[in-house]
């Protein structure tokens, strides 16, 4: 792989990011921020560029350093991450920022395996950080480029059946300005080798794909067999006052979605059982609501109901105006829409 032409590519052609340090910027003498490349970095997991853009900005003004982000109330965290899902990671994020303050002076590490020790950071994002921030010589392996690295040699097995072979093939491609490089890689995989369209009269891999050789590089990365997504069933309960305020509650800490907001609920089963609602009233039934979670399909029938507000505790009562400001993952601003809640969205 010419790592030259590649970096020669991404001097002309490198995406204009919030957080990122333009090439020119970088042989300027400009280093990468690593608070601002791992909170991408954790952010961009499993999630698009487009979809992160403004949650990183809106982050990087409420905190502007780790140690602010440390400072946070975790439930400030939560709420402004809300939305963009895996919330598990949203824990972890707030979780690091305080060892990387607490424990480390309020610097990260700089080595991809020191950075390992740090929550929520896996080998993924360690050589991330390690390589964009300080030049560490590690292969950065991401979905991008295991499609890149799965056309460029034609592979013939699923990419989960060959990782190590990949990586050490991309390590020993890694040049001196390593940071560069592994953003020009997952450049190459946004936006010339992507998933639907692989643009190889401009990629500078070309001369070397044998993919692109083969006429056919659409037909790499080869899928894996896809295991049927199971389907759980369930009920969620809108509860307004007379006033027309929202009764919302705390998940609890630990699982899906942990700490997040939602309304009532009952347990998510494989078979649909009949409504248990939570007080007497006069339930109304508005639809289903579905929602993709990474390993299920969850499907929950909407109710909802006016009772009276010393009816409920443990939770607490948000006027509508009010509920844009809630830590309410996507799953239960669809069930307050579905309900008939307009100013959730």
């Amino acid at each position: 792989m010419d790592s030259a032409a590649v970096l020669a590519w991404y001097d002309a052609h490198a995406r204009d990011l919030p957080w990122r340090v333009s090439p020119s910027d970088r042989c300027a003498g400009l280093r990468p921020d690593p608070y601002r490349v791992w909170l991408s970095e954790i952010m961009l997991q499993q999630t698009t560029v487009a979809a992160v853009k403004s949650y990183f900005v809106r982050f990087t003004t409420l905190w502007p350093t780790v140690a602010d982000l440390a400072a946070a109330p975790l439930d400030s965290v939560l709420r402004e991450w809300a939305g963009l899902g895996y919330y598990a990671r949203a824990r972890n994020l707030h979780a690091c920022a305080q060892v990387v303050h607490r424990d480390h002076g309020g610097i990260f590490p700089q080595t991809a395996a020191a950075l390992q020790g740090l929550p929520g950071v896996g080998a993924y994002t360690s050589a991330a950080i390690a390589a964009i921030c300080f030049d560490e010589p590690v292969a950065v392996l991401d979905g991008n480029l295991d499609r890149v690295l799965a056309r460029y040699y034609a592979l013939d097995v699923p990419v989960r059946e060959a990782k190590p072979e990949l990586r050490a093939a991309l390590q020993a491609c890694v040049p001196e300005r390593a940071g560069d490089f592994a953003q020009a890689m997952m450049d190459l995989g946004a936006t010339i080798c992507a998933p639907r369209n692989a643009s190889c009269l401009v990629c500078p891999l070309q001369p070397g794909c044998i993919a692109a050789r083969q006429s056919n590089p659409l037909a790499y990365p080869v899928k894996p067999a896809k295991a049927e997504r199971p389907v759980r069933r369930g009920h969620a309960y809108v509860m307004r006052d007379g006033s027309g305020d929202v009764y919302l509650q705390s998940r609890p800490a630990k699982g899906l979605l942990a700490g997040m907001t939602e309304v009532p609920g009952s347990d998510w089963a494989a078979e649909l059982a009949s409504p248990l609602y939570p007080v007497q009233a006069k339930w109304r039934h508005h639809g289903q609501v579905v929602h993709i979670f990474t390993h299920f399909r969850l499907e929950l029938e909407v109710w909802s109901a006016e009772v009276a507000s010393d009816d409920l505790d443990g939770g607490w009562w948000s006027p509508p105006a009010a509920l844009k400001g809630e830590a309410l993952p996507t799953l239960y601003r669809k069930v307050l829409a579905e309900a008939g809640i307009a100013s959730v969205a």
